[in-house]
């Protein structure tokens, strides 16, 4: 068991954000001690795993929070949420081919101005 404080340094997730994606209900059936406190287990862990990986690539917490409720719902959902995460994966890959996009332009323009800095750099020395 794994207080809200150790979850939350294993994560990078605040406690507040811990609680909220509770609250929303991402996160699910977390038990809680005698005294009231947060109990995650080593599967709340493995689901705010997936929860962080899909958020990080771009899916919406309202998307995400579908996905539990289908995963709540049992295997016959798996249909709905194979294609989910396909569509998801086809968003990233589409992200990351626009992001290479930017990068090589952005590799290209510190090239350029590498370049005019050296020549810049070489006329000054020759003052010198």
């Amino acid at each position: 068991m794994y207080s809200i404080q150790d979850v939350s340094k294993k994560t990078g997730l605040s406690a507040h954000t811990l609680r909220y994606y509770e609250k929303e209900g991402l996160i699910t059936g977390v038990e809680r001690s005698r005294g009231g406190f947060r109990q995650y287990t080593d599967e709340d862990l493995e689901s705010l795993g997936l929860i962080c990986c899909l958020k990080n690539t771009g899916m919406s917490l309202q998307e995400i929070g579908r996905f539990v409720e289908l995963t709540h719902q049992g295997e016959h959902t798996l249909k709905e949420r194979v294609e989910m995460l396909r569509q998801h994966r086809e968003a990233v890959i589409e992200r990351m081919s626009e992001m290479q996009k930017h990068l090589d332009k952005v590799t290209w323009k510190l090239n350029f101005f590498s370049e005019k800095l050296r020549t810049y750099e070489e006329r000054e020395a020759d003052k010198k």
